[in-house]
């Protein structure tokens, strides 16, 4: 502990006595990375160790100004062991961060998601697939991918490759079909690949009530800055994971809001706009981007 006192006070020293350029250059750099680490696990359970680790510190200190050796001793030795046993117990956390710093702004210049070519016919679809499995209670999972790419979970699954559709999707989770038990990825707008295998969350503030597609979908948000949508077999409310946070009962205004804001480049004025849109106007706006050519022959 001496050592570190010791270490802390000499880089004191030279940030006080010795500045130039270089140090405030130095110190600015730090203070971005220590800020941009702080962003990234605000929402993850790094952020509940850094205070137990904070707190460990300053009784290792107390107890070496104290004069309980045998306590410091032992704090002491935790401490040197800590970084590994950080490493080891939150491997996912740390690469969800490094991949998050991987795909910032501006190292993602090859990995933003791909132009849409109908932005609200797809979410159009999206809604109303979600729409029709909650009312049928046809359990769900769709994992739609954003800057993290997800080709290692791609690659549990059935190929698939097809343009979002609500036909697709419910017929992909149609009961006892052979791809209706597993998650289904979205890039852009195609559907990669279904029947996905997702980690578990295993955090603790997941109700009883909740299952597997649940902590499937947190699992996702904690390792990735995708968006997860739940349909609950039992109950048949629609659900949202999305940076480790579950939000329910989701109604057709929210879910169409939510993925204005994942698809659309012009931010959330959209959205607003697109909450407008009558329920009936659906079937119709799918069909008559599907069928132009026979609907000018009508009119």
């Amino acid at each position: 502990m001496s050592a570190i006192i010791e270490q802390f006070s000499a880089v004191l020293w030279n940030v006080v006595n010795r500045p130039s350029i270089v140090d405030f250059i130095d110190i600015l750099l730090l203070t971005v990375v220590i800020y941009e680490v702080l962003v990234h696990i605000r929402h993850t359970r790094i952020s509940q160790t850094i205070k137990g680790i904070v707190i460990l510190l300053f009784a290792t200190w107390a107890s070496d100004m104290i004069g309980m050796r045998t306590i410091h001793a032992l704090l002491a030795w935790v401490i040197n062991a800590g970084p590994v046993l950080l490493i080891v117990l939150f491997q996912p956390e740390i690469r969800r961060i490094l991949e998050e710093l991987g795909t910032s702004a501006i190292l993602d210049s090859g990995m933003r998601m791909q132009p849409i070519s109908n932005t609200d016919l797809m979410i159009d679809e999206m809604v109303l697939a979600l729409g029709n499995m909650a009312r049928r209670r046809v359990g769900a999972l769709i994992v739609i991918e954003n800057k993290t790419p997800l080709t290692d979970v791609i690659a549990t699954g059935t190929p698939v490759d097809g343009k979002v559709s609500q036909p697709l999707i419910e017929n992909i989770f149609e009961p006892n079909t052979p791809l209706h038990d597993g998650a289904v990825v979205v890039r852009g707008e195609r559907i990669m690949s279904a029947a996905c295998l997702l980690h578990l969350s295993d955090t603790t503030g997941v109700g009883r009530d909740l299952g597997t597609r649940h902590r499937a979908g947190l699992g996702m948000s904690e390792v990735s800055d995708a968006t997860v949508f739940i349909v609950s077999e039992e109950t048949g409310i629609i659900s949202m994971a999305r940076g480790g946070q579950l939000t329910r009962h989701l109604d057709e205004d929210s879910l169409r809001k939510i993925l204005h804001e994942l698809y659309d480049k012009e931010g959330k004025e959209p959205a607003r706009l697109a909450l407008t849109v009558p329920r009936f106007n659906l079937r119709q706006r799918r069909r008559a981007a599907h069928d132009e050519p026979q609907a000018d022959q009508e009119e």
